[in-house]
């Protein structure tokens, strides 16, 4: 956990838990065959065996197993070599056995920890554990009056439930743990972290305390299925727990839901501990034993994790940590980095393009780096031309601009069309200099005077005068020559 300070909202201190539900990406559900494709018409996808019919048993799906390695390799935790599936007895609609297949005593996946970028700060959270188990169906309330609809298509679904020691502090570390986690299942390949079709869906575990005072009661708030929403119900709940305690009220343990349409949290109800759900070992299925040859052969076919490749980029490129972190958000924007810093060898210049001018646009237009109308090989030449002092930085976004208009053109022919090459007259630039200092005499003797503003000034003087075509850098030097600074 992260040894900074904790900020503390009106004197208490936030304390949040996460448990997170990442939908594996089989074809299959977990212990049967029945296809997990999101979309189908209701109850079209729900077979004997998750439905637990008399006679069916189930089977557990080797690929799901196979993805809770992956996730175990990629947080550095233990996978164990054997744990246990247990039936977590509760009653409602859309559990159509009456239980639910989970782990228990022994999940497959121990410990464990996520660790990411709260602005330029280092935050590490720690993991409790991740265990396999089945989804419930979905219950319908819009489209019936007075009535829910049951849809159990979802049912059976596999899913790895990963949590965390309660580690967080703020509602923003929440949401950069929540990405981090998605990057990382989705980097991998165990889950499309589709949020909007609930492949990815998060519960946060609030409470609040007075600094060194012992935790406080949780509220779990559940399914929160955007970054947005997350943090807004985070701060919700945060806010209306001090009020409760600050008029006198103590905090009942609870399950809430976030409403986006009102921006407030509700109970939904009471919150079970473990003995409500009369967990034991399930009858049907023998210990998932894994061995070490299995968990060696997935190690050897996973890819580059973002932290081993942002501490490549630091070594290999000379990246800023910060830098290296940002552009390991996803296989596409490293991709494009690196293709961009190998042909134009200005890694930090391509570092800067990307994260600033580039994603600037790309989020402007919801775009993802993959649909970015400009390649990495035009950008790598749009950062060589700066590099090599051919046009300046300001004169390079107006490259950009057009290029993203009209992603066929070139560099090149853009800098030519758009005369901004930078002036490399020396002579010509030296008259320039001249004569702004020549028509700026209050501010050449505030210079003299040691006011960096009016050297400033001058400069802009002759850029203005060059149209912008000056190298900057020129000039610096030549008015500071011509004042014999």
């Amino acid at each position: 956990m992260s040894q900074t300070t904790s900020l503390l909202v009106h004197g208490y201190e936030v304390v949040i838990g996460f448990e997170t539900h990442a939908q594996l990406s089989t074809q299959s559900k977990i212990f049967s065959r029945a296809s997990t494709a999101f979309g189908a018409e209701p109850n079209t996808q729900a077979c004997a065996v998750d439905l637990a019919l008399p006679g069916t048993l189930p089977v557990m799906n080797r690929g799901a197993v196979e993805r809770a390695i992956r996730l175990g390799l990629a947080l550095g935790s233990h996978i164990a070599e054997e744990s246990v599936f247990a039936r977590k007895n509760y009653f409602y609609p859309d559990l159509p056995k009456g239980y639910q297949i989970s782990q228990f005593e022994i999940p497959v996946v121990q410990g464990g920890e996520v660790s990411f970028f709260l602005g330029e700060e280092k935050k590490t959270v720690r993991l409790v554990r991740a265990h396999l188990e089945e989804d419930a169906g979905k219950s319908l309330h819009e489209d019936f009056i007075g009535q829910s609809g049951i849809d159990l298509n979802r049912a059976g679904t596999p899913l790895l439930e990963i949590v965390t020691e309660p580690d967080i502090r703020s509602s923003a570390e929440a949401v950069a743990y929540a990405k981090e986690l998605h990057k990382i299942v989705t980097w991998i390949g165990i889950c499309d972290g589709n949020m909007q079709e609930g492949s990815f869906r998060c519960d946060a575990n609030v409470s609040v305390r007075k600094p060194g005072a012992p935790l406080g009661t949780r509220r779990e708030i559940k399914n929160l299925n955007s970054f947005k929403f997350m943090q807004q119900a985070i701060d919700f709940e945060v806010r209306w727990q001090i009020e409760q305690i600050e008029d006198g009220h103590s905090i009942q343990q609870a399950t809430v839901l976030f409403d986006p349409d009102t921006g407030e949290t509700r109970a939904m109800r009471t919150k079970e501990d473990a003995a409500d759900y009369r967990y034991f070992p399930d009858p049907d299925l023998p210990p998932l034993v894994i061995g070490r040859d299995w968990v060696e052969r997935v190690k050897a076919e996973m890819p580059e994790l973002p932290r081993a490749m942002a501490e490549r980029f630091v070594r290999d490129y000379g990246l800023p940590e910060y830098d290296a972190t940002m552009l390991t958000q996803s296989t596409a924007m490293a991709a494009f980095f690196e293709t961009a810093a190998k042909a134009s060898g200005q890694a930090k210049l391509v570092s800067n393009w990307l994260m600033g001018e580039f994603s600037r646009r790309l989020n402007a237009e919801e775009r993802d780096i993959a649909a970015a109308p400009v390649s990495a090989a035009q950008l790598a030449a749009l950062v060589s031309r700066i590099a090599d002092g051919t046009i300046s930085n300001n004169a390079g976004k107006q490259v950009l601009d057009a290029l993203w208009a009209e992603p066929a053109g070139t560099v090149d022919a853009v800098i030519e069309a758009k005369g901004l090459k930078q002036m490399n007259d020396t002579g010509a630039l030296e008259k320039i200099v001249e004569e702004v200092i020549a028509a700026n005499a209050d501010n050449v003797a505030q210079v003299r005077a040691g006011k960096d503003k009016a050297f400033n000034a001058l400069v802009g003087q002759v850029m203005k005068a060059s149209k912008g075509k000056a190298n900057p850098a020129q000039a610096n030097e030549l008015i500071k020559k011509k004042l014999g600074l």
